[in-house]
């Protein structure tokens, strides 16, 4: 994406920043909650990557996560639109000026429920953003229902029992032909950081879904988007480091097999396979991983599925390199001949 620079010197970044100015408000949601650590990874990122606020816009609808963009980057734009609508905001503003980075950040019920139709339009055209997850299983902000990505069997106190199959939103990426495909755990914020920096960097879409356990309602053992399950289930398929392509980062590696994998803007993410068997350019492989994850109860985390394929949706729409939105009314309305010549033709 245009906003992103090199990796930062020491005390202030590359565009003369300190981290501090990454910062948002003070956080309103309960003490320990997932959230706010993908919060702080965020701005750990974009002050790495030198992101210049004011070249981003944060997009968000309801829920608890949707709350969490006033908690970072506070020189920023941004908009917290209706219930599972961000999507199709996201994809207006994309479009009227395509030199802008942005993110957008929802949840397992914006994304999941109301929001499951936008997600996958968004996803099929390839809006470029990062688009993260904040995957809890539960409605936080409404006390505790069960959401979509709920456990089918799980119990809560006050919901009762679940007996709808859940949906795996990242399976829900992949069928919808998503370029970037990653599941992370709050817990495990190193991870988080370096598939951030990645999605960055991603011409299109790149959905990130983050496992952020609500310590107040769905932070049981039992439940697989607890603390606890997290740390005792989960299974790391890759681990690597970002690479920026104006200058390397050298990073220290067990033994094992390794791949490069060149993103778009020439940055590139290493990968090392833990186990040699997944391979995250194999689409078909990536959704097998994700059925066998499910039926063997396990939390597969790291980069699923790349395709650098794709078009972006500016791409696919050939749009002008001046950003539509600082166009001329002259130049974004057609003539009076032209409009004539068009209503002949119809006749």
């Amino acid at each position: 994406m245009s906003a992103i620079q090199e990796p930062p010197a020491s005390g202030l970044n590359l565009i003369g920043l300190s981290k501090n100015d990454y910062k948002g408000k003070a956080s309103t949601l309960c003490k320990g909650c997932g959230h706010d650590s993908i919060s702080a990874r965020i701005i750990s990122v974009a002050y790495d990557l030198s992101i210049r606020p004011s070249r981003l816009i944060k997009m968000s609808g309801i829920g608890c996560s949707s709350k969490t963009p006033a908690y970072f980057l506070n020189q920023s734009h941004g908009f917290n639109g209706l219930h599972g609508r961000m999507p199709s905001i996201s994809t207006g503003a994309l479009l009227a000026n395509h030199t802008m980075a942005a993110v957008g950040i929802s949840g397992d019920g914006d994304t999941g429920s109301i929001g499951l139709g936008q997600f996958k339009h968004m996803v099929r055209r390839n809006v470029p953003m990062v688009y993260i997850i904040e995957n809890n299983g539960v409605y936080g902000l409404t006390k505790g229902q069960f959401s979509a990505t709920a456990d089918e069997g799980q119990k809560l106190k006050y919901a009762g029992l679940n007996e709808l199959p859940a949906i795996d939103v990242c399976l829900e990426a992949l069928v919808a032909d998503c370029g970037f495909v990653a599941r992370s755990f709050a817990g495990d914020p190193r991870q988080v950081e370096q598939l951030l920096k990645a999605a960055f960097s991603h011409n299109g879409t790149a959905v990130l879904d983050i496992i952020s356990p609500c310590v107040s309602f769905n932070d049981h053992e039992d439940s697989t988007k607890s603390y606890a399950w997290g740390k005792a289930h989960e299974e790391i398929i890759n681990e690597f480091s970002f690479i920026p392509a104006r200058q390397e980062i050298t990073v220290d590696y067990a033994e094992g097999e390794s791949v490069d994998v060149t993103m778009h803007d020439g940055a590139i993410v290493r990968l090392r396979k833990l186990d040699g068997k997944h391979d995250p350019t194999d689409r078909y492989a990536a959704m097998r991983l994700l059925e066998d994850a499910h039926r063997s109860q396990e939390l597969i985390t790291g980069l699923i599925y790349l395709d650098e394929s794709r078009q972006s949706l500016g791409e696919i729409e050939h749009l002008p390199a001046t950003p539509l939105a600082q166009l001329s009314e002259e130049q974004l309305r057609p003539s009076k001949s032209a409009l004539d010549k068009l209503m002949a033709e119809m006749m």
